[in-house]
């Protein structure tokens, strides 16, 4: 039987959090119990709820021993105060920022690949979503990594202003009507102009010369295949674009298969959708991806460089799939979990 559920969106204000509770509205769930939170700058500000609207409550002040699940948004640093806080209160954590993903005892989960990371788990843990950028690629390879292994994945990234959040948003649609009128863009957001260009680092730089982001993709990918012999080499790049991010995705595999193996298999895959492009129409941000639940992959080819490689185009929401609708799927799996396995223990959660 399906339960009410009591959920809270942390990070209400922000695109990511603002999807969240689209998707809940569009659901089915109802305003007294859906709570949106924020820190006190946002509080009392009212946030759309599918038709109706919720007023931002203060993260601070939150009782989470009422709600059964907590979706946080709202950056690293707030994760790491307030994430242990609702999971000792009893709530199921799903944090989306970087706070929790490298660490060994929380599990980084997307649905449509290692959901049964999620088998034993209720309420108070801590679960990590992995970044946009690694969900995209990762519901796309996976697949084939099933069946013939994965050696090495080579990807190049372009990826969406949104990734920065709102203030990236923003930046970008000043700056374009900046450049429209022949003006010279003001810089805030971003190292350099990012209307009609193109800047090849997306978060810090690393003593090796690769950027966290980069990074990111390597570590999370071993981490969710459990598998640390997969190497990967990215290189992420910001590009003027508003929601969705691209992917070049090159990888090799261990053992030899056919593109017509690999085909099927995406076009029988969870969460992908396959466009065999013809007439030069193929996956892209703005006319697939944008407000959309799958991943996309187009341009599917075998490489000609290599006898086990295979290149592809990735494209997805990264503020949807990438983030907001990950963290609801994966909500979904706790919830069939509970009504099919009866008892399940609590993870250990490090206390506040």
């Amino acid at each position: 039987m399906k339960r009410k559920l009591n959920i809270a969106v942390v990070g209400a204000s922000g695109a990511v959090g603002e999807v969240m509770l689209s998707i809940l509205a569009a659901r089915g769930y109802r305003t007294d119990h859906v709570a949106a939170l924020a820190s006190e700058r946002s509080a009392g500000e009212d946030v759309e709820f599918g038709n109706a609207q919720l007023t931002i409550k203060i993260l601070a002040d939150f009782d989470f021993s009422k709600v059964d699940y907590a979706l946080f948004s709202a950056g690293a640093s707030v994760s790491e105060e307030f994430a242990p806080k609702a999971a000792a209160a009893g709530a199921i954590v799903i944090d989306n920022t970087s706070a929790f993903r490298y660490d060994d005892d929380i599990p980084l989960v997307i649905p449509e690949v290692n959901a049964h990371v999620l088998d034993g788990l209720s309420g108070g843990c801590i679960i990590a979503n992995p970044n946009c950028s690694t969900i995209q690629m990762i519901v796309a390879l996976a697949p084939v990594y099933r069946a013939a292994g994965i050696s090495r994945i080579n990807v190049a990234t372009y990826q969406s202003v949104s990734g920065a959040g709102r203030s990236g948003l923003k930046e970008l649609a000043i700056q374009t009507a900046q450049r429209l009128n022949f003006k010279e863009p003001d810089v805030s957001k971003f190292a350099q102009p990012i209307a009609f260009n193109v800047l090849p680092q997306i978060d810090e730089m690393m003593d090796n010369g690769y950027t966290r982001e980069e990074m990111k993709m390597l570590w999370e990918t071993q981490k969710i295949f459990e598998d640390p012999s997969v190497l990967v080499n990215a290189t992420a790049v910001r590009v003027p674009v508003f929601f969705g991010h691209a992917e070049a995705v090159h990888f090799e595999t261990r053992e030899d298969i056919s593109i017509e193996r690999v085909r099927k298999l995406l076009k029988e895959a969870e969460g992908v959708e396959l466009l065999e492009g013809r007439d030069m129409i193929h996956p892209t941000p703005v006319t697939h991806a944008a407000g959309k639940d799958p991943v996309y992959v187009g341009r599917l080819r075998r490489d000609l460089s290599h006898p086990r490689g295979i290149d592809m185009w990735v494209v997805a929401d990264n503020i949807r799939k990438g983030a907001a609708l990950n963290a609801i799927q994966i909500m979904d799996v706790l919830e069939k979990n509970r009504l099919l396995g009866g008892n399940m223990v609590a993870a250990n959660v490090k206390s506040a």
